[in-house]
């Protein structure tokens, strides 16, 4: 039986419905998903690294990102009936496909903090992983993660590139690689791996978990903003200085613009999307 049922009403209400306390403070359930996204992500992979005894790193990275991404997430909210319970604005619905793995993540940090990490943990192993999630089945399921990032590049018209930052050894002698996934010229995301492939998809999964909260979200669209009204700006200086060649316009660059230019990124194409995913499927 819950302790504070205050904490339960409070997961289950959307940000839409814009209620408020006596002081002004928003009532929604943003700062129990930023709680139980994090106690998720512990009992997760504390039930996945002793059911996995021996598996590698990368393996249990894999196996866990398939549980706590935000496809999952909705199916479990529905499955135990919170898509029933959630208060939210009508309008709000159907453009927020996030809204039921969210509550999920704000019921689990209710649960945590109304009954503490032990009997939080009982609830995942006993409510949620025994009669909904086959370990066995997910861990050889194939999610490309890549291939989701770059779809949603490509439908919000944000570039995107991935870099390998580091190549080195383990114990073992087997080569380890790091790549880094940025967004508009942001780091987005990083992910080790014994390939890099590997690497890349563990760094597209970080990624695809940083988009969906509201302060790297804000930060890109800010940038994008900045982008935007600088385009504007030169065009207009183009349509004043029409024959300013553009070798003559570097020369009236100030030095401090030319040594701090941000690097070029890479536009990625739909056509270079099907040739990475066929290469990926191939390999």
């Amino acid at each position: 039986m819950p302790h504070d049922i205050t904490l339960y009403n409070q997961a289950l209400m959307h940000k839409s419905i814009s209620q408020r306390t006596e002081k002004g403070r928003p009532i929604n359930n943003e700062r129990l998903e930023f709680l139980g996204d994090a106690i998720l992500d512990a009992i997760v992979a504390d039930i996945v690294f002793k059911y996995f005894e021996g598996k590698r790193e990368g393996f249990l990275t894999n196996t866990r990102s398939k549980i706590v991404q935000r496809e999952t997430l909705n199916k479990l909210a529905v499955e135990i009936g919170l898509d029933k319970l959630i208060k939210y604005s009508a309008r709000s619905s159907s453009h927020n496909s996030y809204m039921y793995g969210n509550a999920f993540e704000a019921f689990i940090g209710a649960i945590y903090l109304d009954r503490g990490y032990r009997d939080c943990k009982w609830f995942i192993e006993k409510k949620i992983f025994e009669p909904f999630i086959d370990l066995d089945k997910l861990s050889r399921k194939e999610v490309n993660f890549k291939s989701k990032l770059i779809e949603w590049s490509q439908k919000n018209k944000v570039q995107i590139s991935f870099e390998l930052i580091e190549q080195c050894f383990d114990k073992d002698n087997n080569p380890v690689f790091q790549s880094e996934v940025l967004i508009e010229g942001l780091s987005c995301g990083t992910g080790t791996g014994y390939s890099k492939k590997e690497s890349q998809q563990n760094a597209a999964d970080m990624a695809l978990r940083r988009l969906k909260t509201s302060e790297f979200r804000t930060k890109l669209s800010e940038l994008k903003a900045a982008q935007k009204s600088a385009d504007a700006q030169q065009v207009d200086t183009d349509m004043v200085n029409p024959d300013l060649s553009v070798d003559s316009a570097e020369e009236h660059l100030p030095a401090a613009i030319e040594t701090t230019d941000p690097p070029i990124i890479e536009d990625i194409t739909p056509a270079t999307e099907s040739e990475e995913i066929k290469k990926e499927t191939n390999e």
